[in-house]
Protein backbone atom coordinates (compact mmCIF):
# COMPACT_ATOMS: atom_id res chain seq x y z
CA UNK A 1 0.00 0.00 0.00
CA UNK A 2 2.86 2.77 1.09
CA UNK A 3 4.63 1.65 -2.28
CA UNK A 4 1.25 2.15 -4.29
CA UNK A 5 0.89 5.81 -2.63
CA UNK A 6 4.64 6.42 -3.67
CA UNK A 7 4.25 5.70 -6.97
CA UNK A 8 0.68 7.87 -7.12
CA UNK A 9 2.89 10.60 -5.61
CA UNK A 10 6.47 10.60 -7.59
CA UNK A 11 3.97 10.18 -11.05
CA UNK A 12 6.04 7.27 -11.98
CA UNK A 13 7.69 3.63 -10.99
CA UNK A 14 11.04 5.05 -11.70
CA UNK A 15 10.63 8.09 -9.49
CA UNK A 16 9.03 5.80 -6.55
CA UNK A 17 12.34 3.46 -7.18
CA UNK A 18 14.75 6.40 -6.72
CA UNK A 19 12.49 7.82 -3.61
CA UNK A 20 12.58 4.42 -1.90
CA UNK A 21 16.58 3.61 -3.18
CA UNK A 22 15.13 0.01 -4.20
CA UNK A 23 15.55 -1.28 -7.51
CA UNK A 24 12.46 0.03 -9.82
CA UNK A 25 12.13 -3.97 -10.66
CA UNK A 26 11.29 -4.81 -6.94
CA UNK A 27 8.84 -2.04 -7.56
CA UNK A 28 7.04 -3.31 -10.43
CA UNK A 29 7.03 -6.77 -9.02
CA UNK A 30 5.70 -5.84 -5.85
CA UNK A 31 2.77 -3.39 -7.85
CA UNK A 32 2.41 -6.60 -9.87
CA UNK A 33 1.59 -9.08 -7.40
CA UNK A 34 -0.55 -6.61 -5.49
CA UNK A 35 -3.02 -6.50 -8.00
CA UNK A 36 -3.14 -9.71 -8.77
CA UNK A 37 -4.36 -10.13 -5.20
CA UNK A 38 -7.23 -8.29 -5.57
CA UNK A 39 -8.14 -9.06 -9.12
CA UNK A 40 -7.85 -5.56 -10.23
CA UNK A 41 -5.67 -2.97 -12.77
CA UNK A 42 -4.66 -0.57 -10.26
CA UNK A 43 -2.09 1.47 -12.69
CA UNK A 44 -2.03 2.72 -16.59
CA UNK A 45 1.61 2.57 -17.30
CA UNK A 46 2.89 4.86 -20.39
CA UNK A 47 6.29 5.63 -20.63
CA UNK A 48 5.40 9.23 -19.44
CA UNK A 49 3.80 8.65 -16.55
CA UNK A 50 1.89 6.42 -14.02
CA UNK A 51 -1.88 7.44 -14.19
CA UNK A 52 -4.65 5.43 -11.48
CA UNK A 53 -7.59 3.30 -12.76
CA UNK A 54 -10.56 4.29 -11.69
CA UNK A 55 -10.36 1.25 -9.66
CA UNK A 56 -6.78 2.56 -8.55
CA UNK A 57 -8.47 6.13 -7.70
CA UNK A 58 -10.38 4.10 -5.41
CA UNK A 59 -8.39 1.94 -4.04
CA UNK A 60 -5.76 4.41 -2.95
CA UNK A 61 -8.76 6.73 -1.80
CA UNK A 62 -9.30 3.98 1.21
CA UNK A 63 -6.11 2.74 2.29
CA UNK A 64 -4.76 6.26 2.96
CA UNK A 65 -7.05 6.25 5.58
CA UNK A 66 -6.08 2.44 6.65
CA UNK A 67 -1.97 3.53 6.44
CA UNK A 68 -2.98 6.54 8.69
CA UNK A 69 -4.53 4.42 11.58
CA UNK A 70 -1.82 2.12 11.12
CA UNK A 71 0.85 4.97 11.61
CA UNK A 72 -0.68 6.16 14.71
CA UNK A 73 -0.84 2.30 15.73
CA UNK A 74 2.84 2.12 15.54
CA UNK A 75 3.28 5.54 17.55
CA UNK A 76 1.19 4.52 20.32
CA UNK A 77 2.95 1.27 20.61
CA UNK A 78 6.46 3.60 20.74
CA UNK A 79 5.22 5.64 23.45
CA UNK A 80 4.76 8.55 20.86
CA UNK A 81 1.16 9.42 22.57
CA UNK A 82 2.58 10.01 26.02
CA UNK A 83 6.22 11.06 25.33
CA UNK A 84 7.79 13.71 22.65
CA UNK A 85 9.26 11.20 19.85
CA UNK A 86 9.80 10.52 16.55
CA UNK A 87 9.99 12.54 13.25
CA UNK A 88 7.48 15.87 12.47
CA UNK A 89 6.60 16.42 8.74
CA UNK A 90 5.82 19.85 8.19
CA UNK A 91 5.73 22.68 5.25
CA UNK A 92 6.46 26.09 4.92
CA UNK A 93 6.60 28.80 2.33
CA UNK A 94 10.25 29.32 1.24
CA UNK A 95 11.09 32.74 2.91
CA UNK A 96 8.65 32.55 5.79
CA UNK A 97 10.27 29.16 6.93
CA UNK A 98 13.83 30.45 6.68
CA UNK A 99 13.12 33.77 8.40
CA UNK A 100 10.92 32.50 10.97
CA UNK A 101 10.19 28.99 10.99
CA UNK A 102 13.91 27.97 10.77
CA UNK A 103 14.89 29.82 13.81
CA UNK A 104 12.07 28.85 16.09
CA UNK A 105 12.51 25.11 14.96
CA UNK A 106 16.42 25.41 16.34
CA UNK A 107 15.03 26.45 19.41
CA UNK A 108 12.49 23.51 19.91
CA UNK A 109 14.80 21.24 18.84
CA UNK A 110 17.63 21.11 22.04
CA UNK A 111 14.52 21.03 24.21
CA UNK A 112 13.04 17.77 22.52
CA UNK A 113 16.47 15.59 22.18
CA UNK A 114 14.07 12.64 20.98
CA UNK A 115 12.25 14.46 18.31
CA UNK A 116 13.11 15.52 14.90
CA UNK A 117 11.69 17.95 12.18
CA UNK A 118 11.53 17.56 8.32
CA UNK A 119 10.53 20.99 7.02
CA UNK A 120 9.93 21.04 3.21
CA UNK A 121 9.84 24.07 2.06
CA UNK A 122 7.66 25.49 -1.14
CA UNK A 123 5.36 28.62 -2.08
CA UNK A 124 3.30 25.88 -3.86
CA UNK A 125 0.40 24.34 -1.55
CA UNK A 126 1.58 20.98 -0.62
CA UNK A 127 -2.03 18.68 0.53
CA UNK A 128 -0.80 17.04 4.08
CA UNK A 129 -3.09 14.27 3.74
CA UNK A 130 -1.37 13.17 0.18
CA UNK A 131 1.97 13.70 1.43
CA UNK A 132 1.31 13.05 4.59
CA UNK A 133 2.47 15.82 6.34
CA UNK A 134 1.13 16.76 9.88
CA UNK A 135 1.51 20.15 9.65
CA UNK A 136 1.85 23.13 7.23
CA UNK A 137 1.92 27.20 7.26
CA UNK A 138 -0.58 28.49 4.94
CA UNK A 139 -0.59 32.33 3.82
CA UNK A 140 -4.15 33.61 1.97
CA UNK A 141 -7.40 32.61 3.06
CA UNK A 142 -8.49 28.74 3.62
CA UNK A 143 -10.89 26.76 1.81
CA UNK A 144 -13.33 24.73 3.90
CA UNK A 145 -11.63 21.63 5.36
CA UNK A 146 -11.61 19.03 7.88
CA UNK A 147 -7.83 20.46 8.61
CA UNK A 148 -7.39 22.65 11.92
CA UNK A 149 -6.58 26.25 11.41
CA UNK A 150 -5.10 28.41 14.21
CA UNK A 151 -4.67 32.12 13.17
CA UNK A 152 -1.09 33.52 13.81
CA UNK A 153 -1.12 36.83 12.05
CA UNK A 154 -1.41 38.33 8.88
CA UNK A 155 1.06 39.90 5.80
CA UNK A 156 0.43 42.53 3.15
CA UNK A 157 1.16 42.39 -0.53
CA UNK A 158 3.06 45.24 -1.28
CA UNK A 159 4.25 47.31 -4.57
CA UNK A 160 8.48 48.25 -4.04
CA UNK A 161 11.54 49.15 -6.13
CA UNK A 162 14.81 50.42 -5.22
CA UNK A 163 15.69 54.16 -4.49
CA UNK A 164 17.78 53.71 -7.06
CA UNK A 165 15.08 52.80 -10.04
CA UNK A 166 12.91 55.18 -8.35
CA UNK A 167 15.28 58.03 -9.27
CA UNK A 168 16.24 57.12 -12.48
CA UNK A 169 12.46 55.96 -13.66
CA UNK A 170 10.02 58.40 -11.13
CA UNK A 171 7.69 57.29 -8.62
CA UNK A 172 4.41 56.27 -9.77
CA UNK A 173 1.39 57.64 -7.21
CA UNK A 174 -1.62 55.78 -9.49
CA UNK A 175 -1.68 52.50 -10.23
CA UNK A 176 -2.21 53.09 -14.02
CA UNK A 177 0.99 54.84 -14.00
CA UNK A 178 2.55 51.22 -14.26
CA UNK A 179 1.91 51.31 -17.85
CA UNK A 180 5.30 53.14 -18.41
CA UNK A 181 7.43 50.76 -15.96
CA UNK A 182 9.76 48.03 -16.39
CA UNK A 183 7.91 45.56 -13.79
CA UNK A 184 8.85 42.60 -12.04
CA UNK A 185 6.75 39.57 -11.34
CA UNK A 186 7.11 36.60 -8.53
CA UNK A 187 4.76 34.35 -10.32
CA UNK A 188 3.30 32.97 -7.71
CA UNK A 189 1.47 36.10 -6.47
CA UNK A 190 0.77 37.55 -9.43
CA UNK A 191 0.43 37.77 -13.84
CA UNK A 192 2.78 38.65 -15.70
CA UNK A 193 0.09 40.65 -17.79
CA UNK A 194 -2.04 42.19 -15.15
CA UNK A 195 -1.71 43.50 -10.88
CA UNK A 196 -4.30 43.30 -9.37
CA UNK A 197 -5.13 46.91 -7.00
CA UNK A 198 -7.68 48.28 -4.62
CA UNK A 199 -9.44 51.27 -5.85
CA UNK A 200 -12.52 53.04 -4.70
CA UNK A 201 -13.19 49.87 -2.22
CA UNK A 202 -13.24 47.50 -5.07
CA UNK A 203 -10.23 45.43 -6.94
CA UNK A 204 -9.25 46.36 -10.47
CA UNK A 205 -6.36 44.84 -12.71
CA UNK A 206 -3.79 46.84 -14.01
CA UNK A 207 -1.87 45.85 -17.11
CA UNK A 208 2.32 45.69 -16.31
CA UNK A 209 5.20 44.77 -18.62
CA UNK A 210 7.22 42.27 -16.65
CA UNK A 211 10.10 42.69 -17.89
CA UNK A 212 11.31 39.48 -15.65
CA UNK A 213 9.26 36.92 -14.52
CA UNK A 214 10.91 34.27 -11.46
CA UNK A 215 9.51 31.62 -9.21
CA UNK A 216 11.07 32.69 -6.45
CA UNK A 217 10.57 35.19 -4.49
CA UNK A 218 14.34 35.49 -3.14
CA UNK A 219 14.69 36.51 -6.79
CA UNK A 220 12.39 39.09 -7.83
CA UNK A 221 13.91 40.81 -4.19
CA UNK A 222 17.06 40.40 -5.51
CA UNK A 223 15.92 42.03 -9.00
CA UNK A 224 14.15 44.73 -7.54
CA UNK A 225 16.96 45.86 -5.09
CA UNK A 226 19.37 45.92 -8.21
CA UNK A 227 16.74 48.25 -9.99
CA UNK A 228 15.71 45.91 -12.55
CA UNK A 229 12.16 47.22 -11.93
CA UNK A 230 9.06 47.52 -9.48
CA UNK A 231 7.74 44.36 -8.20
CA UNK A 232 5.32 43.02 -5.94
CA UNK A 233 6.35 40.73 -2.88
CA UNK A 234 4.92 39.96 0.24
CA UNK A 235 5.80 42.36 3.52
CA UNK A 236 7.55 39.42 5.52
CA UNK A 237 9.42 38.77 2.05
CA UNK A 238 10.39 42.42 1.69
CA UNK A 239 10.30 43.68 5.64
CA UNK A 240 14.52 43.59 5.87
CA UNK A 241 15.25 45.89 2.50
CA UNK A 242 12.66 47.73 3.33
CA UNK A 243 14.40 48.55 6.68
CA UNK A 244 17.82 48.74 5.66
CA UNK A 245 16.73 51.07 2.51
CA UNK A 246 17.16 48.82 -0.38
CA UNK A 247 13.98 49.11 -1.47
CA UNK A 248 10.71 51.59 -1.29
CA UNK A 249 7.21 51.19 -0.62
CA UNK A 250 5.43 52.85 -3.33
CA UNK A 251 1.36 52.69 -4.07
CA UNK A 252 0.70 52.02 -0.66
CA UNK A 253 -2.84 53.49 -0.30
CA UNK A 254 -3.53 50.83 -3.16
CA UNK A 255 -3.08 47.90 -1.66
CA UNK A 256 -4.96 44.91 -1.75
CA UNK A 257 -6.27 43.77 1.95
CA UNK A 258 -3.75 41.72 4.38
CA UNK A 259 -4.15 38.29 4.18
CA UNK A 260 -4.26 35.79 7.16
CA UNK A 261 -1.42 33.66 7.86
CA UNK A 262 -2.68 30.11 9.93
CA UNK A 263 -0.72 27.43 11.12
CA UNK A 264 -2.77 23.86 9.41
CA UNK A 265 -3.17 20.45 11.14
CA UNK A 266 -4.83 17.76 10.58
CA UNK A 267 -7.98 16.47 13.05
CA UNK A 268 -6.79 13.14 14.58
CA UNK A 269 -8.43 11.67 17.16
CA UNK A 270 -5.28 11.29 19.30
CA UNK A 271 -2.31 13.82 18.52
CA UNK A 272 1.21 12.53 18.92
CA UNK A 273 2.56 14.69 22.39
CA UNK A 274 5.70 15.36 19.57
CA UNK A 275 3.35 17.47 16.99
CA UNK A 276 1.25 18.50 20.39
CA UNK A 277 4.65 20.06 22.05
CA UNK A 278 5.98 21.32 18.64
CA UNK A 279 2.28 23.58 17.84
CA UNK A 280 2.04 24.53 22.07
CA UNK A 281 5.77 26.10 21.20
CA UNK A 282 5.80 27.31 17.80
CA UNK A 283 2.37 29.35 17.86
CA UNK A 284 2.40 31.92 20.51
CA UNK A 285 5.59 32.42 19.32
CA UNK A 286 5.53 32.95 15.60
CA UNK A 287 2.10 35.14 16.58
CA UNK A 288 4.59 37.39 18.61
CA UNK A 289 7.37 37.23 15.73
CA UNK A 290 4.62 38.16 12.60
CA UNK A 291 2.95 40.93 15.16
CA UNK A 292 6.62 42.34 16.18
CA UNK A 293 7.33 41.90 12.41
CA UNK A 294 4.22 44.09 11.11
CA UNK A 295 4.97 46.62 13.74
CA UNK A 296 8.49 47.23 12.48
CA UNK A 297 7.56 47.32 8.96
CA UNK A 298 4.76 49.67 9.87
CA UNK A 299 6.93 52.10 11.43
CA UNK A 300 9.85 51.50 8.73
CA UNK A 301 7.46 52.89 6.15
CA UNK A 302 5.56 55.59 8.08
Amino acid sequence: MQLLLKVVETGSLSAASRDLDIPIATVSRHLSELEAQLGARLLVRSSRRTMLTEAGEAYVASIRGILDLLRQAEQAAAGAYSEAKGAIYMTAPVVMGRTHIGPLIAEFLPMHPEVDVRLQLSDKVIPLVDKQLDLAIRIGHLPDSTLIASEVGSVRRVTCASPLYLARRGMPRVPDDLAVHDCVTFDNLATPEAWRFMEGGTTRSVPVRSRLVVSAAEAALDAAEAGLGITRLLSYQVGDAVRRGGLEIVLERYELPAWPVHVVYQGLQRMPRRLAAFLEFVTPRLRARLSEEASSFDRRVV
